[in-house]
């Protein structure tokens, strides 16, 4: 057969509209290069946000040290004890008064609050509740409370990601999506890791990878990081030397680290839970409570200035070596027991940082007991508090990739990238065995919210009849039958309630009523239709996670 132009462009036309064409129309129908552009937006925002957050912190610190370096050790060095035990007694006191009279949760947000939105469809965040609790946790760590900068930036880089999203009519997964680009910038900015950021946003807010989400996630990240270069610099958070592994007979020690850091682990999330339960059953004024946490947190900072704010001058301390081995053990309590009192006084401040704290002096500990041990087999102790503080954040946050992964980014050791997995997954395995959950799942149980178990929990507590009931038409009977024994349900009832109604009393249709008025239907709804709605949000749920 002869060579036909005309027949190879029929072919090619043909192969473009079978092939490439549909994909390309589901490209533009779900608005995903308005997406793409969004997110750069969000990344850009969220890392101005971050700078001007880091940037409030260190104004505080200006108003009790002299200068406004993190690096608090150095800087409290001269200052009279009374000033040490003040600051965040004063800073309690300011945040008592903004949590009375002007947050309505009477605490500050953090990452659980981010993963509660996600669950509910990427809302339940709002701008000025959101800069207000910001405002909260930068006076916090300002005035020396024991806590992290990431779960203040990571609320608020959501809560900017959410309130643009607001004005965007986009679908749910993208406006999911659009929450963990905040989410990704924050932490990209907030430790200048922007892998870590990505992995972070899909690891422990989104709990699930899929293609459409992760260019915008990558897109917010990579800006976040570049405007916190220009402003911070280049530089790792942790100036390290060049470790190298000794030998692989090693490899035993550090799996015995995974084990000592999952106990560790453990023992501070109990700590954690037991310190924040028994502050709720004392009856205290609401703005009394960080008064009292931070007299108790500067009572500990007089003998142990290391414990307060981020801590990261300690952290980088323990990783080059310079802490000996009874202060690295003293600090591990006297971090875990500051960080408990500052969260459960209703302080502002992150989880991350302080098990990043702990993990490196538990790390750092060890490495010195088997360095006296077997001198001629054991790395630096610089090495083991390396890994420390990767296996106890891990383990703590619930986070295995991203947080080896932020590890290597704060500390450029991708050298030690097999030991490091090694503990951290043994620290994760055993810590998930005893507690069966990570910090924040454990928060947002508490607030009985069960992410855990999968999207068939929490889909059926995010809808209610309203969405799927049948309207009463205007020509049928609107009022209440005294005399029908069937239970009623509400506009705002859940789905979860309504299919346990509908189980319960083997019904098959129920009557909708509004809040304010139970005497008149404003419609019906069926168990098939109540079915098929929670299928529906499964089946897309579904989608969402393998495109």
């Amino acid at each position: 057969m002869p060579f036909s132009f005309s027949r190879m462009a029929n072919a090619l036309a043909t192969a473009f509209r079978a092939a490439i064409l549909p994909n390309a129309q589901t490209f533009l129908r779900t608005r995903q290069p308005m997406l793409w552009l969004v997110s750069l937006v969000v990344g850009l925002l969220v890392a101005i946000a971050a700078v001007l957050f880091r940037l409030a912190v260190e104004l505080v610190h200006e108003i009790w040290l002299d200068g406004s370096s993190e690096r608090l050790v150095t800087a409290t060095a001269g200052v009279h004890w009374f000033l040490i035990l003040l600051a965040p007694t004063v800073g309690g006191l300011v945040v008592g008064l903004i949590l009375q009279f002007y947050v309505p949760t009477r605490r500050a947000s953090g990452i659980a609050d981010v993963i509660e939105s996600r669950a509910a469809g990427g809302r339940n965040i709002s701008l000025k509740p959101g800069l207000i609790s910001a405002a909260v946790s930068a006076i916090s760590l300002g005035s020396g409370a024991s806590a992290g900068r990431e779960g203040p930036m990571v609320h608020l880089g959501a809560t900017l990601a959410t309130s643009i999203c607001q004005k965007m009519d986009f679908p749910g997964w993208a406006r999911r999506t659009l929450l963990a680009c905040g989410v990704a910038s924050a932490i990209s900015a907030s430790f200048n890791a922007p892998i870590a950021g990505v992995l972070f946003a899909h690891e422990v807010v989104l709990q699930h990878y899929s293609k459409r989400s992760f260019i915008p996630i990558v897109m917010a990240s990579v800006m976040g990081t570049i405007l916190s270069r220009l402003w911070f610099g280049e530089d790792s958070a942790f100036a390290i030397p060049d470790f190298q592994i000794t030998s692989y007979l090693e490899f035993p020690a550090f799996a015995l680290l995974g084990l000592v850091c999952a106990l560790v682990a453990i023992l501070f999330q109990f700590g954690l839970i037991a310190t924040d339960s028994a502050a709720r059953r004392i009856a205290l004024p609401l703005w009394f409570r960080p008064v009292l946490g931070g007299l108790l947190v500067g009572a500990i900072a007089i003998f142990a200035p290391q414990v307060l704010g981020v801590g990261y001058e300690a952290t980088s301390n323990a990783l080059t070596n310079n802490i000996p081995l009874s202060l690295l053990i003293i600090l591990i309590i006297a971090k875990s027991a500051a960080t408990a009192i500052t969260l459960a006084s209703r302080f502002g401040g992150g989880i991350v940082s302080p098990s990043l704290y702990i993990g490196a002096m538990t790390g750092g500990a060890f490495g010195l007991v088997a360095s006296s041990v077997f001198p001629e087999l054991a790395s630096s102790q610089g090495l083991y508090a390396i890994l420390g503080m990767g296996a106890v954040a891990a383990a703590v946050i619930g986070a295995p990739i991203s947080t080896a992964v932020m590890v290597f980014e704060l500390t450029g050791g991708y050298a030690l990238s097999i030991a490091l997995l090694l503990t951290v997954g043994i620290a994760v395995g055993i810590n998930q065995a005893v507690h069966g959950r990570s910090f924040f799942q454990w928060q947002l149980e508490g607030r009985g919210i069960a992410v855990m178990d999968g999207p068939h929990r929490y889909v059926g507590s995010n809808i209610e009849v309203a969405s799927f009931m049948k309207p009463v038409a205007a020509d049928e009977e609107r009022l209440v039958d005294p005399e029908d024994p069937r239970p009623l349900l509400r506009l705002d009832t859940t789905l979860e309630m309504a299919l346990r109604t509908f189980d319960d009393g083997g019904h098959e249709r129920l009557g909708v009523v509004s809040a304010r008025d139970a005497t008149h239907l404003v419609g019906t709804v069926t168990q098939t239709a109540a079915l098929q709605a929670y299928n529906r949000a499964l089946v897309d749920i579904s989608v969402e996670e393998h495109r």
